[in-house]
């Protein structure tokens, strides 16, 4: 029987409290100082109603298809609503009621990054009634592929904490919805500037601490794992705020706050999934990388391709969780700092990454596509012309962010 060790408890109590800051406020702040001052309650209702529908459908069947047995594919579901859980259940050595609240500040924070890819544009109730769909459809079966135990752990693929299950899901999503409702009125040329940067800096620094959590908390344990985690996060982040701010300064002769923000959320996604495996170097090595990889994503995306992803959730984030599970088995090295490849070789791990990276990015693509045509169905997806004029603070909810 698994004994209860108080330490790693108290550790992973944290870290949920950390992830969940991530969502409420961080991201919701990230992105509200994004958008024009007449949508700044929508994006804030979105990451908010998100939270609430992610947080009841991990408890109805998201937690019991991710990490229950099953198959190679899916849960069991003996977990629906926890029936099957005592207060004394355990998952290693904390409790599962522990463990089961820190996956769900994951299941939380990845449909809300895709707020991103449609703001001022999207229907509430589409919103709602998407991530739930998406949750138990994407979300869900990809976890359990990777750390429920599922096909893509058994060939070997590593994901510390969610280059693919969270980055990875979300920025290919984020595509999916940003072709569906179409661009914003202006784009790509005419778009009005953030509203407020200062709010995006404010929300991009609870998801710089947040990250802590995310990424120290994915060790299950307060060891030297998450010690090293947190080290080659903060790293990261910083070593690709310099490259954008060096890019910036170069192209346009002033860096600016909102790309400085960027930079280092760029960072934190592409160091997600090799925080538990990479060092110091490594980290730097990412976040040179993934700074430079993601700005210029963000223009291809935007100008070259024509995609509206209005907050940049694929070139950040989908890009950036790809990048760090492509570049872990050159840096996993320990002539790089990292943990070593153990008992097998290069070619085996970068194998599994690539077959990884196509798995879930194909699976993700086709799945939000049909979800996103039944959702249409259901409650539509574009609010109306006179509705984006308005804002939807004012259409949607009734109330506005800002008393002139």
């Amino acid at each position: 029987m698994d004994i209860l060790d108080t330490g790693n408890t108290a550790w992973i109590l944290t870290s949920t409290a950390l992830v969940l800051f991530m969502t409420m406020p961080g991201l919701a702040l990230f992105y509200a100082g994004l958008v024009r001052s007449e949508n700044v309650l929508s994006v804030l209702m979105h990451c908010f109603g998100i939270a609430c529908v992610a947080s009841f459908t991990w408890l109805a069947v998201g937690y019991s298809i991710a990490f229950t047995a099953g198959n190679p594919y899916f849960g069991d579901l003996s977990q629906i609503f926890l029936l099957n859980m005592a207060r004394d259940s355990m998952s290693g050595d904390i409790p599962e009621s522990v463990f089961f609240m820190f996956q769900m500040t994951f299941c939380i924070i990845t449909p809300a990054l895709i707020v991103g890819a449609y703001p001022e544009r999207m229907k509430f109730e589409f919103v709602l009634l998407f991530s739930f769909l998406w949750i138990i459809f994407v979300y869900a079966p990809v976890t359990h592929w990777i750390w429920g135990g599922g096909w893509l752990a058994e060939i070997g693929v590593l994901d510390f904490a969610g280059g693919l299950v969270v980055h990875l899901t979300a920025g290919t999503t984020a595509i999916v919805l940003a072709v569906m409702s179409g661009p914003r009125d202006g784009f790509p040329d005419q778009i009005k500037p953030p509203h407020n940067p200062g709010l995006t800096m404010m929300g991009a620094c609870m998801l710089w601490v947040g990250w802590f959590g995310f990424n120290g908390g994915s060790a299950l344990a307060a060891n030297s794992d998450a010690g090293m985690a947190i080290l080659v996060t903060h790293i990261s982040a910083s070593v690709a705020s310099l490259v954008w701010i060096a890019i910036e300064w170069a192209r346009f002769g002033k860096p600016s706050l909102v790309g400085v923000v960027t930079g280092a959320i760029a960072g934190l996604a592409s160091i997600t999934p090799a925080s538990g495996f990479v060092g110091p170097l490594g980290a730097v090595l990412i976040g040179l990388i993934s700074g430079y990889v993601c700005y210029e994503a963000v223009g291809l995306v935007k100008n070259k391709f024509k995609v509206d992803d209005s907050l940049d959730v694929f070139a950040v984030h989908g890009l950036g969780g790809t990048l760090g599970i492509l570049l872990l088995p050159f840096l996993i090295s320990e002539s790089f700092g990292g943990v070593g490849y153990g008992d097998g070789t290069f070619s085996d791990l970068m194998t599994a990454q690539v077959i990884g990276v196509l798995a879930v990015l194909v699976f993700t693509l086709v799945v939000s596509y049909i979800l996103a045509r039944v959702s249409k169905q259901i409650v539509g997806i574009r609010v109306s012309d006179d509705e984006i004029e308005r804002g939807l603070d004012v259409s949607s909810h009734g109330q506005s962010g800002y008393k002139l």
